[in-house]
């Protein structure tokens, strides 16, 4: 029989952490029919890569992503398939278009999201047709969709569906029992629709949109611990996820999610639970020295199932201006991103008691860890009118102007226009030591690209290959810290396990969802700075990432949708690829790690 495609002679990883093996591939009907030694008829085969000298791997699944309005203006997602990316996840953070009507759904994303509201709501007017979660997952799935898609139900969603947004964003408004049941009855419906589980946020840094409620925090925040442990019972009961964020400015309360989490307390079982951390944070640098053995012993001593997200490559900001999440820490930096119009927020800016309130803030040194460092000294302005402040750190032109820090950046934006100048910083992730401890460290699995939000912020479409680079790097340089069969692993079936999606593996049987790498490609480019205009966005021009010589095909589903820099003729648009992953109804057996 022919085959649709065949990938010949490349060095196959089936992605559980099995070593490699050269083998020809032969694809027929989506599904991977043949694993051979042995070359294969090519005859009547419309599709031959050759993959000599190349990796084969499971295309990269995405745990964290913010696609959740661009999948319906976009279906193809082309900045992640480009990078090798197959499956992504949506509905992180609490925030999710499942229940909440279109102009709440909205307001919850695109402040938070950093993603334009007008084109939010846009999309949801123009697309939303489903009234519930079922209704929800088949309209994702009737769209042309390029990868796979999975998602979790927000909490914020949720709870603005059954309080309304107004009150679920007051303090001290807490739901009836009634309200209370509800939720739990339309988590349980989602969950028995296919969804993976719930995700939630406890730091009330994020701060709604449009101009009914604008700047309250999101809903989730307002939860109190009552109303998230019945969450999680639903959760418990069919054996699902919960995915959240610790308040960072009360550390100590990341002890209810492994209590939560543990299958101790006369339950039947223990929730697997997923958290975001920025792991070697520059605000924290002693944390990473105890997150992975607290985060162990935790785990052991209570019979849990938490780990954190990870991004496994250097966490790397730009700003324009002040529109950066990290500000919204402070009350003053709220109170400017409350602000849309332009000379009104300039106005606030200059203001000499503002500033007194801001330094204020932002000279009080709170415990535990925070997001942003505070080093002005090591913010580097990137772009502006005044040419001869690019490549200086606020820092350097506070001790030149005899300033605060915090002046100086407010005295720049002002002097040029608060959203002219562009400047960038790391907040986490900087030193490779501790990079490639993380790496292996096993409490953590890769992830937290937020892909699809923060478009003028962050790129990590490609941190898969990012991984592979510095693991390949590492090799050469006789210094390993992970094999590359571990490294697939965890961006594969490791995660496809824990998130409970039918995806991360390539074997005999399977669904052909892969990624042809060349080695060789894995250079400087895969890290380099690259923006990319935005047609469904405006023309607003984002952070991409840009690694064509390392991706040779990417393919979903048995079909090659991206080769050699182009994607298939109506690919996302008349072509479909991908389709909705439901989560498994019974876990199969965890692919084992090396």
């Amino acid at each position: 029989m022919s085959y649709d495609v065949i990938v010949r002679n490349g060095l196959w990883f089936d992605g559980t952490g099995a070593p490699p093996q050269v083998r020809t591939l032969g694809i027929r009907d989506g599904i991977v029919a043949t694993v051979s030694v042995k070359a294969l008829d090519e005859t009547g085969c419309p599709d031959v890569i050759d993959a000599a000298g190349k990796w084969v791997v499971p295309g990269f699944i995405d745990v964290h992503t913010h696609y959740d309005a661009e999948v319906l203006l976009d279906p193809g997602l082309r900045e992640s398939v480009r990078h090798g990316v197959t499956t992504v996840l949506l509905g992180m953070c609490s925030l999710s278009t499942v229940y909440a009507d279109t102009e709440d759904a909205a307001d919850l994303f695109s402040r938070v999201e950093a993603v334009p509201r007008k084109f939010v709501l846009g999309a949801l007017e123009q697309h939303r047709t489903w009234t519930n979660p079922s209704e929800y997952i088949d309209a994702l799935d009737d769209l042309p969709l390029g990868p796979n898609i999975a998602s979790m139900l927000g909490h914020s969603d949720l709870r603005a569906s059954v309080l309304g947004l107004d009150r679920a964003t007051t303090r001290n408004v807490t739901p009836t029992d009634a309200e209370l049941e509800a939720m739990a009855a339309k988590l349980d419906d989602a969950l028995a629709a296919g969804m993976l589980g719930m995700s939630g946020m406890d730091a009330a840094i994020d701060k709604l949109d449009g101009d009914r409620f604008r700047s309250r925090a999101l809903p989730s925040t307002f939860a109190t611990w009552r109303e998230r442990r019945r969450l999680i019972k639903v959760l418990r009961k069919r054996g699902r996820v919960l995915q959240s964020a610790p308040n960072v400015a009360k550390a100590q309360e990341a002890l209810n999610f492994f209590l939560e989490s543990s299958s101790w307390f006369g339950r039947r079982r223990g929730v697997r639970v997923s958290l975001l951390v920025s792991a070697d944070a520059k605000s924290s640098p002693g944390a990473v020295h105890v997150l992975g053995p607290g985060t162990r012993l935790l785990n052991r001593i209570l019979d849990a199932k938490v780990r954190f997200q990870h991004l496994p490559v250097p966490f790397v900001l730009y700003s324009d201006g002040i529109d950066l999440p990290v500000f919204e820490e402070f009350g003053a930096g709220t109170a400017a991103l409350h602000l849309r119009d332009q000379l009104d927020r300039n106005k606030l800016l200059a203001d000499p008691e503002y500033r007194r309130r801001f330094r204020r803030s932002f000279d009080r040194r709170k415990l535990g860890p925070t997001l942003w460092h505070r080093d002005f000294h090591d913010a580097r302005i990137v772009e502006c009118p005044d040419k001869t402040l690019i490549g200086k750190s606020f820092g350097q032109i506070a001790d030149e102007r005899g300033i605060h820090p915090l002046d100086a950046f407010l005295d720049v934006l002002v002097e040029n226009g608060e959203r002219n100048v562009r400047w960038t910083t790391i907040v986490a992730n900087a030193r490779p030591k501790q990079l490639d401890k993380l790496a292996k460290e096993p409490s953590v699995h890769m992830g937290f690209s937020d892909a699809g939000a923060h478009l003028r912020n962050m790129a990590f479409y490609n941190y898969p290959l990012r991984l592979l680079k510095r693991v390949r790097d590492a090799q050469l340089a006789g210094r390993p810290f992970l094999t590359t069969t571990h490294a697939v692993h965890r961006l594969t079936a490791e995660v496809a396990d824990w998130f409970g999606v039918d995806a991360g593996t390539l074997r005999q049987g399977e669904r052909a969802d892969f990624v042809v790498i060349d080695p060789a490609g894995l250079g400087d480019q895969v890290d380099e700075y690259h923006e990319e205009s935005v047609p469904f966005y405006g023309g607003l021009s984002r952070m991409v990432n840009r690694n064509d010589d390392a991706v040779v095909a990417t393919a979903v589903g048995g079909a090659v949708v991206y080769r050699n820099g182009q994607f298939r003729d109506g690919y996302g648009a008349t072509v479909k690829s991908g389709r909705y992953l439901r989560a498994r109804s019974a876990e199969r057996p965890v692919a084992h790690a090396v």
